[in-house]
């Protein structure tokens, strides 16, 4: 593998993973993904900032094979799929030095062993001289660590943003150009990942702005040569808007709950309420994760297993729960047996979420007129609620 072009001064030397599907055991990955790293070289030093994965580390080593001397390793993120090949860089290059976060220096040292006298920090906005090329380190925390910061090369106008920006994605294209493709990935990334963190994107948004770059640099995923849309996107993603939409996430194990679904299902479409259901018994996370980044509300449906929701939609609720999308209302509908406590169980797995609870409507047995009354009445509410808050 050989080291890809951004400018006469900068390479792409990362690495494509393309049969990845499954990152930290959790997250799908059905495009794969990429561990980005780059090389930059001034009139004086030359710096590497970041590595890759250590499943691919030979790919890295082969593409610094006719790299004599770096001088700086810069450790954006301290998570392995970024950093776990930095013991072998920095035996590699024994003159290097690492350069990290005030709060990386730790976390690096606990998880990879590194030698505490290859380790520096660096200050937020502080700068580093290449000779003709300067680094500039800005501080991002919380996307998606406490640690990470980005790297800004004023003389390229490139920023090199680690995680932010990313998309877990695979492709032989090294720019993302305005492909609809690429923000769908990045979007599907951020509900997975950042939008925990929504209100300290915004901030570092808003920081990022005074730097004049016109090439976004991630560390997943390919370069933004026209920055300007996924800036956009992540805007939006990270303000208060939500949108006219509903996300039932839903498991049946004898069909009353899904009857259940789809009646409300119809109901909200007959009140121009936008609609997007997943039977969670084949649904990619990821997928309900995106559902949820600009949803005004979520309908969570549920069997009833021992007196609680499925063992399903326990898990959905909480995922929900963890990544916190900025939903305005949620209601439960499902069905039980002979008894249930679905309600108030689903209501405790959610305190994340400030939302307004809409109601709840559950049926013994196979739904009936009136269950399908109350939800007839739960769709008006949806959508006059919607009508109050929804752009």
């Amino acid at each position: 593998m050989k080291p890809r072009t951004i400018s006469d001064r900068v390479q792409w030397v990362g690495a494509v993973d393309w049969n990845r599907r499954l990152f930290d055991s959790l997250i799908p990955l059905p495009d794969g993904t990429s561990y980005n790293a780059y090389l930059v070289r001034g009139s004086e030093k030359t710096a590497l900032i970041d590595a890759v994965d250590p499943a691919l580390q030979h790919l890295l080593f082969a593409q610094l094979a006719d790299v004599p001397q770096i001088d700086y390793v810069i450790s954006q993120h301290a998570e392995q799929d970024h950093s776990g090949a930095l013991p072998d860089v920095l035996k590699k290059y024994p003159g290097a030095k690492l350069l990290c976060s005030s709060k990386a220096r730790g976390l690096l040292l606990e998880h990879l062993a590194l030698p505490e006298d290859r380790v520096q920090t660096v200050e937020d906005g502080e700068t580093l001289s290449l000779g003709d090329r300067t680094l500039q380190f800005v501080y991002t925390p919380w996307v998606h660590w406490p640690e990470t910061m980005s790297t800004y090369l004023p003389e390229e106008k490139i920023l090199f943003s680690c995680d932010f920006f990313g998309s877990h994605l695979a492709t032989s294209d090294l720019y993302a150009g305005g492909s609809a493709y690429v923000i769908e990935a990045a979007k599907r990334y951020y509900a997975e990942i950042m939008m925990p963190f929504r209100t300290v994107i915004q901030k570092n948004l808003q920081k990022l702005e005074p730097l004049d770059f016109n090439m976004i640099a991630p560390s997943h995923g390919p370069i933004y040569d026209q920055p300007q849309s996924i800036l956009d996107s992540y805007r939006d993603w990270v303000s208060d808007r939500v949108s006219n939409m509903v996300v039932i996430p839903y498991i049946s194990m004898h069909g009353s709950t899904e009857m259940m679904v789809n009646h409300l299902m119809q109901a909200l479409i007959e009140r121009e309420v936008g609609v997007q259901k997943f039977d969670l018994s084949v649904t990619d996370i990821g997928k309900l994760a995106m559902s949820l980044v600009d949803a005004a509300t979520i309908v969570i449906g549920t069997p009833t297993v021992h007196v609680g929701p499925h063992p399903v939609v326990y898990s959905a609720a909480q995922l929900a729960n963890a990544i916190r999308p900025k939903l305005k209302f949620a209601a439960v509908i499902g069905s039980y047996g002979w008894g249930t406590k679905a309600v108030e169980q689903i209501s405790g797995l959610i305190p994340n979420l400030k939302v307004e609870v809409l109601g709840a409507v559950m049926c013994k047995g196979l739904p009936r007129a009136e269950s399908f009354a109350a939800l007839n009445e739960l769709a008006g509410k949806i959508r006059d609620s919607h009508q109050r808050v929804a752009g």
